[in-house]
């Protein structure tokens, strides 16, 4: 537990860039119009594959005794999948609308 709170506020800076930027990206991603829905899902489908690359490489470069960095980066790990799998799937169904029904 202390090594958490010894990592929060030895990065409290990068915290609070990491909120904003979750503030100002729900923001952007409302305005956005639903045409556009479509192709942006791709692109986070590709940035997620590379946020999932990022995390496996930091979790295998860790000393195996930093627990904060291997949780860390496990929950990365999963959000990240999670992401592709949903993309994909949203990606699919918005898809599926513009084929031919037989």
């Amino acid at each position: 537990m202390n090594e958490l709170i010894e990592f929060i506020s030895n990065n409290l800076q990068i915290i609070y860039i990491v909120i904003l930027s979750i503030f100002v990206g729900v923001e952007i991603i409302k305005s956005i119009p639903a045409v556009l829905h479509t192709p942006l899902m791709s692109g986070a489908n590709a940035l997620s594959g590379v946020v999932i690359v990022g995390a496996i490489l930091v979790m295998l470069h860790s000393n195996p005794t930093d627990y904060v960095a291997l949780v860390l980066g496990f929950i990365a790990v999963v959000l990240g999948v999670l992401n592709v799998v949903g993309g994909f799937a949203v990606t699919n169904r918005m898809l599926d609308m513009f084929k031919k029904k037989k």
